[in-house]
C-alpha cells in the first residue's frame, strides 16, 4: 500500500501542475459561462442544457484521458506516427459519405452523427494527430530540411489534411491547420525563402478556392463584413455580439444578468460566440481573465517544449501552443467583427464535446513530454519504474 501511495505521490510530483490546473481553471470558467449562455433555452423543470452536459462530460473524460496519456511515455505515440497519420486521413475521408453540418450550414460535412445520441467532429482530433506526425516528419528530415524535395514532402503533408478539411466546408479548421504547419516549419528551421514561395502559391490559389470550393454561405460571410447593409441576416450575429461585449464595460452587467446573453439574441453564444457572453456579463476584466488563462497555457506549453531534450518534442509543444493561440485569435476576431464567421471554438471555453476532448488529448501529450523528456531538477525517478516495483 505504501509503495502504491508512493507511486501516486511521484506521479503528482512529476506532473506540471501549473499547466494542468490552468487548463482545469479555464474549463471551469468555460462551463460557468456556457451554463449562463444556455439558461434562456432551458425548459421548465430543466436544470442544465444539453450543451452544458455534453461539455461537462467531455471535460471530465478529457481530464481523465489527459492523465492517462501523461502517464505513458510520449514515444508510444511518436513511434507510430505513420499509423496515426493514416487513421487521421481515413477519419477525414469518412466525412464525405457520412458527414453532415449544423442547421446553419447544410452545405458542410464536418460532423459524423450517431443518431440522436451524439456527434463527433473528426477535425478536432486530427489536429492533434497532425501535430504529432508533422513534428516527427520534420525531425526525420532534419539533416536535409532545406532541400527542395524535403520541403515539398512537408508541404504535401500539411496540404492533405488542410485540403480535406476545407473541402468538407470547415474553413476555420483548415486555417488553423495552415497556421500550425507554418509555425512548426518556422521553428523547425525551414529557410524563409520557402515561406515566400508558399505565400505566393497561396495567393494564387485564393481565386480558385473562392470560385470552386467556397459555398455561397461562406462567400456571403466574407462579403457581409465589407457590405453589412447588404447582408443583414448574416451580419446580425456579429453585430449583436459586439454590442453585447460593448455593453459589458469594465466590470460587466453581472453573471446571469447579460441582456443579450440571457435573451438569446446572440446565436451560438455558448459555442463560437462564448467570448461575447464573457464580455457582456464579466466585462473587460472577464475578457482579460479568459485571455490571460489561454496565454498562460500557451506560454507554459512553449516553455515545456524549450525544456525538452529533443527537437521533435519541442515541435509538438509549440504546435499545441500554435493551435490554441490561432484558435483564440480567430475566435476573438469573429466576435469583434474583424474576421468572418468561420466556425472556430474558443479553446477550453466553448461548448462542444470533440473540441474539449481534443485539446485535453494534446495537453496530456505535453504533460507526458514534461514527465519523460524534460529536466525537472531533483526529480529523476520515473513513475513508470515506480509502478513496476509495486508488483
Amino acid at each position: 500500500m505504501k509503495k502504491r501511495l508512493g507511486a501516486v505521490s511521484l506521479f503528482i510530483k512529476e506532473t506540471d501542475k501549473l499547466l494542468f490546473f490552468s487548463c482545469i481553471a479555464a474549463s471551469l470558467f468555460g462551463l460557468l459561462m456556457v451554463y449562463s449562455a444556455t439558461r434562456c433555452d432551458l425548459a421548465e423543470g430543466e436544470l442544465f442544457s444539453r450543451d452544458f452536459l455534453i461539455m461537462l462530460i467531455a471535460v471530465v473524460l478529457g481530464v481523465g484521458m489527459c492523465l492517462v496519456i501523461s502517464y505513458f511515455n510520449y514515444e508510444v505515440f511518436t513511434r507510430y506516427w505513420l499509423f496515426i497519420g493514416a487513421v487521421c486521413i481515413v477519419a477525414l475521408l469518412l466525412l464525405f459519405p457520412f458527414g453532415s453540418g449544423p442547421s446553419s450550414r447544410p452545405d458542410a460535412r464536418t460532423w459524423i452523427r450517431f443518431g440522436d445520441l451524439f456527434s463527433i467532429q473528426p477535425s478536432e482530433f486530427v489536429k492533434i494527430g497532425f501535430i504529432i506526425t508533422f513534428s516527427v516528419h520534420l525531425e526525420r528530415l532534419r539533416d536535409k530540411l532545406n532541400r527542395f524535395w524535403s520541403v515539398a514532402q512537408l508541404g504535401l503533408h500539411a496540404l492533405i489534411p488542410t485540403a480535406l478539411v476545407l473541402l468538407t466546408g470547415d474553413m476555420g479548421s483548415a486555417l488553423v491547420f495552415l497556421i500550425i504547419a507554418v509555425i512548426m516549419l518556422f521553428i523547425g528551421g525551414v529557410h524563409w525563402g520557402y515561406f515566400l514561395g508558399g505565400f505566393a502559391l497561396l495567393c494564387a490559389a485564393v481565386p480558385l478556392v473562392w470560385t470552386f470550393v467556397f459555398s455561397s454561405i461562406q462567400k456571403n460571410r466574407f462579403l457581409a463584413l465589407i457590405y453589412p447593409e447588404l447582408y443583414p441576416n448574416i451580419i446580425y450575429q456579429q453585430q449583436n455580439g459586439i454590442n453585447a461585449i460593448g455593453s459589458g464595460g469594465i466590470t460587466g452587467q453581472g453573471l446571469f444578468q447579460g441582456a443579450y446573453t440571457q435573451a438569446g439574441t446572440v446565436p451560438e453564444s455558448q459555442n463560437d460566440f462564448i467570448f461575447t457572453a464573457i464580455g457582456e456579463e464579466l466585462g473587460f476584466i472577464g475578457c482579460l481573465a479568459a485571455l490571460g488563462l489561454l496565454c498562460l497555457i500557451s506560454v507554459r506549453l512553449i516553455l515545456i517544449g524549450r525544456k525538452s531534450r529533443e527537437r521533435s518534442t519541442n515541435l509538438i509543444c509549440c504546435g499545441m501552443a500554435a493551435m490554441i493561440i490561432s484558435q483564440t485569435v480567430i475566435n476573438v476576431g469573429m466576435c469583434l467583427m474583424l474576421m468572418p464567421v468561420i466556425g472556430i471554438t474558443l479553446p477550453f471555453f466553448s461548448a462542444g464535446g470533440s473540441s474539449n476532448l481534443g485539446v485535453y488529448l494534446g495537453i496530456g501529450l505535453a504533460l507526458s513530454i514534461y514527465r519523460h523528456n524534460c529536466d525537472q531538477g531533483a526529480v529523476n525517478i520515473r513513475v513508470y519504474d515506480s509502478l513496476k516495483n509495486v508488483q
